[in-house]
């Protein structure tokens, strides 16, 4: 889909002027270089047409220099952001509900690295950090994955994007010099400081094509560390990995679950798996994976003739399969599992109690159209070679 609806040409201008006091060594460089130089410098920095007054995302994008910084002031100034040392990264939110939900929403999903102290995270978690503070209505924010890595940057717009929309923030301005990001953020207008171009409506988010293979368990100690788990796994799992454009990008597994379950139809007396670990690498957090990734595992499992079950105390994956046709809540779904048996001090979020239970969702996966319901279901082993999952 091609960028639409050109509605505006900047040809206004401001003017900024910097001097410089002229030593030896300036002048001795210059005339060496043939450079007409007084010591004033001049930058013509274009002005923006008038805007929508309501739009959700603006992204100012151009190449290095061209006056992307001085347009956004434009708009407002960055604001200034202070870290403790000697606090972890979701210390630094205004509640639990808060820290969850704004380091989730610019897909730094990883429990683990909300406990780090920001000075310790890599560029890629930093600068997500970073955002996730910033992130409000009217807020400014420059050098938009300019510091990250391009995958990073891609998965990093798509849950901004996402996570605007779906809180209908308002009047959120971007600056970057990467044209790539465009597709994924899907801003709601775009002024190139290149061709001085604005333009409104985004292109199409690109289709991720996920494929799965059964795998052994030695490729978890990849994705251990990301896991807000403990890092060790049962020691016979079924074990799955994901890949996008042959880059390894997610993990999952599965194991035998023993007992009684109440069955889904007479006669059904199908074996039972539980998931096991289902981890998508930081820099590929914000697509969606892995909600999608442990949907496609489960209906793996159906479809060789299994029933498949899940426990998680993450809040994002739970609340999705609260929503989610594909699953159905358990009897111990969001049940306390702590031993403390004390009542909880907290208000409710979502549907968790947060701090003094230790609360977790548990489903069934039931399919489309409930097909677990469906004895037809049979074992398929040819299935498990290779899966493709389309996001």
């Amino acid at each position: 889909m091609k960028q639409k609806d050109i509605f505006k040409y900047a040809n206004s201008k401001k003017t900024l002027k910097s001097e410089v006091s002229m030593t030896d060594i300036d002048k001795i460089i210059y005339k060496n270089f043939d450079y007409d130089f007084n010591g004033v410098t001049t930058f013509d920095v274009p002005l923006i047409p008038e805007l929508p007054e309501d739009f959700s995302i603006g992204l100012i994008c151009g190449s290095s220099g061209s006056g992307k910084t001085s347009i956004l002031k434009q708009f407002g100034a960055e604001e200034e952001l202070q870290w403790n040392p000697d606090q972890s990264v979701a210390s630094h939110f205004d509640s639990v509900e808060d820290a969850i939900e704004k380091l989730s929403a610019v897909g730094l999903n990883t429990v683990p690295t909300w406990a780090k102290p920001r000075q310790v995270l890599s560029n890629g978690e930093g600068f997500r950090a970073d955002l996730a503070r910033r992130l409000k209505s009217d807020c400014v924010i420059d050098e938009f994955t300019s510091v990250v890595n391009r995958d990073v940057a891609k998965s990093c717009s798509t849950a901004l994007s996402k996570y605007v929309k779906k809180k209908k923030l308002k009047n959120i301005i971007l600056a970057t010099c990467h044209y790539d990001i465009i597709e994924w953020l899907q801003p709601d207008w775009v002024f190139d400081t290149d061709t001085l171009d604005i333009s409104r409506g985004f292109l199409c988010r690109p289709e991720i094509q996920i494929k799965i293979y059964q795998c052994t368990k030695d490729y978890w100690g990849m994705f251990a560390k990301h896991h807000y788990l403990t890092s060790e796994i049962p020691p016979i799992v079924r074990c799955y990995l994901a890949t996008w454009d042959d880059v390894i990008v997610g993990f999952s597994s599965s194991i035998s679950l023993p007992g009684k379950i109440p069955p889904l139809y007479d006669g059904d007396n199908r074996n039972k798996y539980r998931e096991c670990r289902t981890v998508v690498l930081p820099d590929f957090q914000g697509f969606g994976i892995g909600t999608r990734l442990s949907d496609k595992i489960a209906d793996m499992h159906i479809e060789e003739g299994y029933r498949y079950f899940s426990k998680t105390s993450h809040i994002r994956m739970g609340e999705y399969r609260q929503k989610s046709d594909l699953w159905r809540a358990t009897a111990t779904n969001l049940k306390d599992r702590s031993k403390s048996g004390h009542k909880p001090k907290s208000k409710a979020w979502h549907h968790m109690t947060l701090e003094t239970k230790r609360i977790c969702y548990s489903h069934e996966y039931i399919g489309k159209d409930k097909k677990s319901y469906d004895p037809k279901w049979c074992n398929d082993n040819d299935k498990t070679a290779q899966q493709v999952l389309d996001l």
